[in-house]
This record gives C-alpha cells, structure tokens and sequence, in this order.
C-alpha cells in the first residue's frame, strides 16, 4: 500500500526517516493517524509537513525518543504547516479535539513542530521554551 491514504496523505509520509516502510501491521493505525491529521489539513487548508511519524524501535532509541513512544506503534506524528507557527497548531489541534473533529491524543509544543498522537486519552506538553 503505497499511494494515498487520506486526500492529501501518503503512506511514504509517514515512513521511518531511515527510510523504512510502516510495517504492514501498524497500516489501520497510521491511517487513522492520517485520518485525523486530513482534519487540520481541511481546517488550515494549506499542506502539511510531517517531519516524523513512525519509528522503528531502534531509530526511535537512537534519537532519544521515549520508549512508550507512539511513533513506534505508528500512531504519533511531528508536524509543520507553513505560514503557522507551533503554538497556533497546537492551540487549533486543541480546539478541533475539543469540537470531537479529532481524536483525543498527546498533543506537545516544540520551537519548530507540534507533535500529535491517538493514544485514547490526554496528555499535554510544552518544551517551547516559552514559544
């Protein structure tokens, strides 16, 4: 499964950044993933740069990612959108799950990216540095 998986998502964008294929049992996942994040593409209505989204366990390791990550089980994706910057993102993301239009997940604020995961229930970050 190469091609698109939402109207604006393909499967190689949320491929390891070693370049590594999502492994065909993660596929359901990173799809409602894309589905989610195909709600802030409509919202914002300009692309969407996922900088990183599923990790191996050992590429995860070796970029100091958690170990409970949500990138390994491909459900966690580290986004950009041109012309927002991250605290705009994060507070639309906040607002789009508040409204029920995206699933309850972690939603955390770097400098550079927001961070995005549907692991069921809240969590919230902030490692901005005061952004």
């Amino acid at each position: 499964m190469e091609g698109k998986i939402t109207k604006n998502f393909r499967l190689s964008e949320f491929d390891c950044n070693d370049g590594t294929k999502v492994p065909e049992h993660l596929i359901n996942n990173v799809t409602k993933l894309a589905n989610n994040l195909q709600v802030l593409r409509d919202t914002v209505g300009t692309s969407i740069n996922i900088t990183s989204s599923y990790r191996h366990e050992k590429y995860n390791q070796d970029v100091g990612g958690v170990s409970s990550s949500k990138h390994i089980t491909a459900e966690a994706a580290d986004v950009q959108v041109s012309g927002y910057p991250p605290n705009i993102i994060y507070d639309l993301i906040e607002e789009l799950i508040r409204c029920g239009d995206m699933e309850e997940g972690g939603v955390g604020l770097y400098n550079t990216f927001v961070h995005y995961d549907i692991r069921g229930t809240k969590a919230r970050w902030d490692y901005s540095g005061g952004f």
